[in-house]
């Protein structure tokens, strides 16, 4: 009877939905050039959007045409080794074989509960390392100095073309030839086998394109990025030249939008950022070139990895308890779990389904390198043993509807992960006056920025940002986001009488989507000194005026820059 079940169709469905979903991802991504041509800023933003939301949609396509194909015979779980035998038979030639491992396993979980979940029904360890013997074309061009720096560097821009033109293409490259002067040690420069590596494919994200390599001789590399601007009437210009590993990790950043590329064999290329940004683990870079289901199947390896190999144990992150959610944390691994408690602090009016609405909110808008990447997780195992007997008993009292112990494990029904970060309140507690005030300074430039991408934190309170490990102010508390242009920014209204400055009850009607900026100063910052560099740095932030001008530029549709790099064009030319 085994033979007779239809493990060889299931499988060709399974993977005929996957080229479906493959098709779709690469229109919207091949999209990415004409609307950086034509300056289509908000058409780039829904484009994003559709794109995050693809991989869903098409999900559900495939489950329910399985359904309708094969009924009963499909939710035999126990014939499920023979699919996936058959499908590791279709996938063994692809070259985004991995992808396509992922896609197996989304259709699985989306047929059955997650306690049917085994190596031997889907993919929990990829089968792809050990099959990939065939030859891959190269994705890279290179470029040497025969000619001189400014000779290799018009040479590049002769092979990335675009139909809208250069401003001023040789004013550009004689202003890259001399930040490549002055970014790298003068004896590279002259190097005869100095070398410069760049992907065959521009990278687009937001408003900007970007070429991505790297600058190599025989005993040194550097990173290489050239991102470049189309200003609507002016034409495209260069507008950096980045050799900085920190900076460049910036701009590939889980705080950051995923960019648009075209990628025909995306291990390889992974493979390639690895090698040019080492601190960076692969689930990230998946990620941040569209794959963030592929990139949510690497970090869960790497995670049970670490389980598995190290003494770690889960504890409570440390911090301010939230209100709404409940973080732990393992300290040899760079994230942090967050679930959402089964009551919340009386202060706040959301509930439970809205918070998962706003957390899912953070995927499909453009972060602006200021919002942590999320991802989300249904049940979740962990080993019992994995736990700090208070952090257990901290999530069983919280949130026991989603922390369940169940023998010898621990199931965690919903979560998000988020990269852990170092509390901006703690943060300044130690931190120096110089860190304080570069901190505050930077705070202030990310609420400034996410208003600029119309986001509006609502819960701005210093415990509910972090410092990354490039010294970045980053927000990561969802509960209370809200679109810029939902917000109703007032002045308070004077008082009527003396008397109304002593009541305890404002003299004003306030409605659920008032804010007075006003009132920020006391609620932000108990420290008077701090309070008072904040008003010296970023004192537009308490003018309702200044959050109203915000509105209005997003209304008229304008879509306001904001760069993931030091923009050191502009400092040259100033």
């Amino acid at each position: 009877m085994a033979q007779q079940w239809p493990a060889a169709d299931i499988a060709r469905l399974i993977l005929d939905g996957f080229d479906d979903y493959r098709e779709h991802f690469r229109q919207i991504t091949d999209g990415a050039q004409a609307r950086f041509e034509q300056a289509l800023w908000q058409e780039a933003q829904q484009a994003s959007a559709a794109r995050i939301n693809l991989y869903e949609e098409k999900v559900s396509e495939v489950g329910e045409g399985l359904r309708r194909s094969f009924t009963q015979a499909l939710l035999d779980v126990a014939q499920w080794p023979l699919v996936k035998s058959a499908y590791i038979a279709l996938i063994d030639l692809r070259y985004d074989d991995e992808l396509a491992e992922t896609w197996f396993n989304s259709i699985f979980c989306g047929l059955f509960s997650h306690d049917q979940i085994s190596d031997g029904c889907m993919f929990i360890h990829t089968t792809r390392p050990s099959l990939r013997s065939q030859q891959r074309a190269a994705q890279t061009r290179s470029y040497r100095p025969a000619t001189g720096l400014p000779g290799m560097l018009e040479a590049i821009f002769q092979d990335y073309r675009f139909s809208a033109p250069f401003e001023d293409l040789p004013r550009d490259l004689n202003r890259l030839a001399s930040q490549l002067r002055g970014n790298l040690p003068d004896w590279v420069c002259k190097d005869p086998e100095l070398t410069i590596e760049l992907f065959s494919s521009v990278l687009y994200r937001n408003k900007g394109a970007y070429l991505v390599g790297r600058l190599f001789t025989r005993d040194e590399q550097w990173p290489l990025v050239i991102p470049l601007l189309h200003r609507e009437g002016q034409g495209i210009q260069i507008d950096a030249l980045i050799t900085d590993e920190a900076e460049v990790s910036i701009i590939f950043s889980f705080t950051r939008s995923y960019f648009m590329v075209d990628v025909a064999i995306p291990a390889e290329f992974v493979g390639f950022l690895k090698r040019i940004l080492p601190g960076k683990h692969i689930a990230e870079l998946y990620t941040s070139i569209g794959f963030y289901k592929h990139g949510k199947s690497e970090f869960y390896r790497a995670l049970i990895n670490h389980l598995a190999t190290t003494d770690d144990k889960f504890i409570m992150a440390p911090g301010v308890r939230g209100m709404v959610m409940s973080v732990f944390t393992l300290p040899g691994f760079n994230t942090v779990f967050k679930i959402i408690k089964d009551r919340f602090s009386p202060s706040k009016s959301v509930d439970r389904n809205t918070v998962i609405q706003k957390y899912r909110l953070v995927k499909s808008v453009d972060r602006v390198g200021r919002m942590a990447d999320t991802q989300e997780f249904a049940d979740f195992r962990f080993p019992l043993s994995k736990f700090e007997p208070e952090c257990l008993a901290e999530l069983l009292e919280v949130a026991p509807s989603t922390v369940v112990v169940e023998g010898d494990s621990v199931l965690v029904r919903h979560c998000w992960t988020e990269r852990r970060m170092t509390p901006l309140n703690m943060y300044v507690e130690s931190a120096s006056d110089a860190q304080v005030r570069e901190a505050l300074e930077d705070y202030g430039l990310a609420i400034k920025q996410l208003a600029a991408a119309n986001i509006f934190p609502g819960d701005m309170l210093l415990k509910n940002f972090g410092v990354t490990r490039h010294g970045r102010v980053v927000f990561y508390d969802y509960d209370e986001i809200s679109y810029l242009t939902e917000v109703n920014f007032r002045r308070i209204p004077p008082p009527r009488y003396p008397e109304d400055e002593m009541a305890s009850e404002p003299w004003y009607s306030i409605a659920p989507n008032d804010v007075f900026p006003e009132e920020f100063p006391p609620f932000l910052f108990a420290d008077m000194q701090q309070r008072r560099l904040f008003s010296q740095l970023h004192g537009d932030l308490y003018d309702a005026d200044y959050w109203k001008s915000l509105q209005e530029a997003i209304r008229a549709g304008k879509v306001i820059d904001v760069f993931p790099y030091r923009r050191k064009a502009e400092q040259a030319e100033n």
